[in-house]
């Protein structure tokens, strides 16, 4: 009987969490570097959703490209690359267009990896252990983007305020994780359905007529929760509206990012023996409690418990909805699955963080939150009754 965690896991789950290390680093304090250097929130809003949009059409065409040459390594191993090297570049220009490409390409980056990262752990997975492996991937991932806001916190704490160091410390744990992918192995298997030429850049989206019903449909209810699921920045402005300081908000996110690692790996395993919908069900259920209760938040106890709500939610969701994702489709065209799901997904998130940024701007944070969570518990109720299990 083979292990269930496989050198290809372990080694995969140490890039993502050597990237997030220094993805994290940055992040909770990426909305106060661009309020720094003169951006509004509608400009973060609208630079964050350019840079997943980008993400996300490369990741439907690089899934696609990495089935159609039937190679999964070069393409993880480039994508971390580009995303190792385009943090330090946030930070040694402040003009916007430059700061918006080196972001532009950090999220380039994930969507070179993203198909052919997950192609490759789904197929060290069975059907009734995909969760589980996705969940320990995230878990890693996600351990990473607990300890990458805890150095930055610490280095805060001494250097307040020093953002523009950050960037380019946060180019070593990035580095690491280059190094890493060097150690990958293309699965044996990989070599005997190698195509001629090259796909066309939209050409993953022929996938979708093309695919089953039921991928389809499940397709169709993750576009409609991404369309609502702005960026995680604007909690983090939230908390910073609400008067929270920058020590105690990253604090906030670390909390946050500790219940997703610790509980990735068990919600995996209760998805695998109770079934992926009731799980990704009830995750979205609890985003709709957490973004309903937020807006309404006024004490440090009730952020607390929020932001352990939040942790419960993406560990019941975002690793099981690839592991559902990676069910429906066949083993030579699962990157293309993953990475048409990844790709719109991600263009989603041009609209969605552009328009809650807008909603802010104009009707206050407290009717973005609640307006969200009535729209998630709708999405939660197309799921239940539309989405075969």
């Amino acid at each position: 009987m083979s292990p269930l965690l496989t050198r290809t896991i372990w080694l995969l789950g140490l890039v993502s969490l050597f990237t997030d290390m220094a993805s994290e680093m940055l992040y909770p304090i990426m909305p106060l570097y661009l309020e720094s250097i003169g951006f509004s929130v509608l400009g973060i809003g609208v630079l964050e959703g350019i840079a997943e949009a980008t993400a996300g059409l490369s990741k439907g065409y690089f899934g696609k490209l990495s089935d159609h040459r039937a190679r999964k390594v070069p393409f993880v191993q480039l994508g971390y690359l580009l995303s190792a090297l385009s943090k330090p570049l946030m930070a040694a220009w402040t003009v916007p267009l430059w700061v918006l490409a080196a972001r532009t390409t950090d999220r380039l980056g994930k969507g070179v990896r993203t198909g052919a990262r997950d192609a490759l752990l789904a197929a060290e997975a069975t059907f009734a252990t995909r969760a589980r492996i996705f969940g320990f991937h995230r878990g890693m991932d996600t351990l990473g983007a607990a300890i990458g806001p805890l150095l930055a916190l610490l280095f805060l704490w001494y250097y307040p305020e020093h953002y523009r160091t950050l960037f380019l410390l946060a180019l070593f744990p990035g580095l690491a994780a280059v190094g890493v992918t060097l150690l990958l192995k293309e699965p044996k298997e990989a070599a005997a359905v190698k195509a001629q030429g090259s796909p066309g850049f939209f050409s993953f989206l022929k996938y979708i007529p093309a695919s089953s019903p039921a991928y389809r449909r499940l397709l169709w209810g993750l576009l409609a929760f991404a369309l609502v699921n702005s960026s995680d920045l604007f909690l983090l402005l939230l908390l910073k509206y609400k008067g929270i300081s920058d020590s105690v908000l990253i604090g906030f996110y670390i909390f946050y990012n500790l219940v997703y690692a610790l509980a990735a790996f068990p919600a995996g395993s209760l998805a695998d023996r109770w079934g992926l919908k009731p799980a990704f069900v009830s995750g979205l259920l609890i985003f709709a409690a957490v973004y309903g209760g937020i807006a309404v938040a006024d004490n440090w106890w009730q952020f607390g418990l929020l932001f352990l709500l939040y942790g419960l939610y993406a560990a019941l969701t975002e690793g099981v909805a690839k592991a559902w994702i990676s069910n429906l489709a066949t083993a030579e065209e699962r990157a293309t699955a993953i990475g048409t799901y990844e790709g719109l997904r991600s263009a989603a998130a041009l609209l969605a963080s552009a328009l809650a940024g807008l909603v802010w701007f104009q009707l206050g944070p407290a009717v973005l939150f609640g307006v969200t969570a009535v729209a998630v518990g709708a999405i939660a109720s197309y799921f239940i009754w539309k989405v075969p299990g």
